[in-house]
């Protein structure tokens, strides 16, 4: 008979092979580096200009970031800060390569499915490090307690009370404290009992944390993350005992409150990574995200977990649109929750594949325009990749022929191009709503 002994022993087996392979895939210090990126990637790549192009101003300029130059002289190689630097100070033909970024807060997309193996935190992780080269300020969310993301980008040692489990709960503390203070807490003037929350909550000291305390820098210098681990995946548990401590916490919000009180202008775009599975985290995501991206794959048994995803996802945020309705303060939540749009992304899709094929027409035919056009292809360097925590995009290409990387490149690319022009309109007009309000408040005010 085998018990949670057992199982401990096996895991401490597997952390050893863990480590193993972080040595060979991070640097001696077991800590995950950014590799630089060179001329032709800046030029090309990175800032779209022709080679000849960028080595005339890179010539006419002396001042601008040189790199590091190759033992014989035939290649520069950038940090990304030193591409940024580029970004920022070249303009060809009088034009900006700093991406477009309206006011207003970041941008929030929820990459979800209940479907292992779909691809959300590839996705993730290549949506992250495109919009990152294309000079975005990046933050992704891991709620995902299997780590997958937090692990690709270098962060292992991470406690619990610095991931989604603790914004939760110290939203549960201060949104209690809150209901105790205000003398009427619904909206319907019912005034609210007094809630008591027990030591083992209150005394771990997550309420006094602040906001930047959950945010860890990653290896990639313009992308930071709310990460997340293994210890964390009795969130779910520890949120049903709280909505018992308290009914009228409105649970699903925490994070979307969490997330309201960051610096509007500190990141451009944030992306959440979300768990296989609709439960508290999940929702937490969903409800906190402008924009939700479905991928899956191309298979059938993938397209019927899709389908049930999608219906009972709906029947969840019926449930929290009715099942609060009335006991909220208007000021903390809007029900229903809607989403500025819905796109399904279909990942491992291989061209030559008849039934690949058939499955992406099938997908288009079912969700028209919400599908999107550019599949994530299955190649190999996109499977090493996977394997070794890393995204194509830091993968050096001289470690296979360059026209294999920069196929299996091209693919995320194309994907991540979709996703900003289907963004951009939307985050566009938050922007215009935004200042629109703000206008009407300050008039307001001044009458």
């Amino acid at each position: 008979m085998l018990t949670h002994t057992d199982l401990r022993e096996i895991q401490a087996r597997s952390l050893k092979m863990q480590s193993f392979i972080r040595q060979q895939t991070f640097s001696p210090e077991n800590q995950k580096t950014l590799r630089r990126f060179s001329s032709w990637e800046v030029s090309e790549l990175i800032l779209g200009l022709n080679q000849n192009t960028f080595r005339g101003k890179m010539a006419a300029d002396p001042t601008l970031p040189a790199g590091m130059v190759e033992p014989d002289g035939r290649q520069r190689w950038f940090t990304l800060e030193e591409v940024n630097t580029l970004r920022r100070r070249l303009k060809p033909r009088g034009k900006a390569l700093m991406p477009k970024r309206p006011a207003g807060r970041a941008f929030r997309t929820a990459i979800a499915n209940f479907k292992g193996g779909a691809g959300k935190s590839t996705v993730a992780l290549h949506f992250a490090h495109a919009a990152a080269l294309e000079g975005y300020r990046v933050l992704c969310v891991d709620f995902d307690p299997q780590a997958t993301l937090s692990h690709s980008m270098g962060l292992t040692d991470v406690s619990e009370e610095r991931t989604v489990w603790g914004i939760m709960a110290r939203d549960l503390i201060r949104e209690t404290e809150a209901q105790n203070a205000a003398p009427r807490g619904a909206a319907s003037g019912t005034a609210l009992p007094q809630r008591s929350l027990p030591a083992s909550i209150t005394g771990l000291g997550i309420q006094d944390l602040r906001v930047s305390d959950f945010i860890q820098p990653t290896n990639w210098p313009t992308i930071d993350l709310i990460p997340s681990c293994a210890n964390a995946a009795f969130v779910e548990f520890a949120s049903a005992q709280y909505r018992h401590l308290n009914p009228e916490w409105s649970f699903f919000a925490a994070v979307n409150r969490f997330l309201d009180q960051l610096p509007e202008d500190q990141w451009d775009l944030i992306f959440f990574d979300c768990p296989p599975a609709i439960g508290y985290q999940s929702m937490n995501a969903v409800f906190a995200a402008d924009m939700l991206y479905i991928p899956s794959g191309p298979g059938y048994w993938e397209y019927d977990s899709t389908t049930s995803f999608i219906g009972q996802l709906s029947e969840a945020l019926e449930d929290l649109a009715y099942g609060f309705d009335g006991t909220l303060s208007a000021d903390k939540v809007t029900l229903p929750k809607a989403f500025h749009d819905i796109r399904f992304l279909l990942t491992r899709y291989e061209p030559g594949n008849d039934l690949h094929r058939a499955m992406f027409e099938a997908f288009g035919k079912v969700f028209g325009d919400r599908m999107a056009q550019q599949p994530i292809e299955m190649t190999r360097a996109v499977e090493q990749s996977g394997r070794f925590l890393s995204s194509i995009y830091e993968m050096d290409y001289r470690e296979m022929t360059r026209e294999t990387w920069r196929r299996a490149r091209a693919s995320f690319d194309r994907a991540f191009a979709e996703f900003r022009e289907v963004m951009q309109p939307h985050w566009d007009g938050m922007a215009a709503r935004t200042l629109s309000a703000d206008k009407v408040e300050l008039e307001e005010s001044n009458a």
